[in-house]
């Protein structure tokens, strides 16, 4: 039985199977870390940009929630500073030093870009700055502008304005 055929034993695999077998594996895994990597960059990032936007609006409220106290406007010199008082509280002051808005001395929040303070009497008249002594005696509404920069892009990523009436003018 000379002519029986021999069957060959293939049940491994080559070491060129093998190779590219590993490099397929290779590639859709570079693929999986890069695209996961990515994601965890982005939501690291909208993490940032989140707690910014809830301290930036805490912010506001706290100043909005205190200007509205505000029986009086003292005279301000700069659009990014105002002075005020309540019957409370007394003297308040808010200013923006650097990029850090204080209240009195105390820093409230980091990275501001700008902050602007308008101001309106009861006709709804603009005032600019300087005011004289008349025209703050007059103030019943104050604008304030708040941007942030939280990624240091020089392109405001968080932007808050708002209109404040005051409850104790002219009282």
């Amino acid at each position: 039985m000379p002519n029986i055929l021999r069957v060959k034993n293939k049940k491994g695999f080559s070491l060129i199977e093998m190779m590219v077998a590993l490099g397929i594996l290779s590639l859709i895994i570079i693929g999986l870390v890069t695209f996961f990597s990515g994601g965890t960059r982005a939501w690291v990032t909208g993490q940032y940009q989140l707690e910014a936007q809830r301290n930036a609006r805490l912010s506001m409220d706290r100043m909005v929630r205190e200007i509205r106290e505000a029986d009086y406007i003292v005279n301000t010199s700069t659009s990014s500073s105002i002075d005020f008082h309540t019957p409370f509280h007394g003297n308040i002051s808010y200013s923006l030093l650097g990029s850090d808005l204080k209240r009195d001395s105390n820093t409230v929040i980091n990275n501001v870009q700008t902050l602007d303070f308008g101001y309106f009497d009861k006709s709804d008249t603009f005032y600019t700055l300087p005011l004289s002594v008349e025209d703050a005696s007059e103030i019943s509404k104050v604008h304030i502008d708040l941007q942030l920069d939280v990624d240091n892009d020089d392109s405001p990523d968080i932007t808050l304005n708002t209109d404040v009436n005051l409850r104790n003018y002219a009282l």
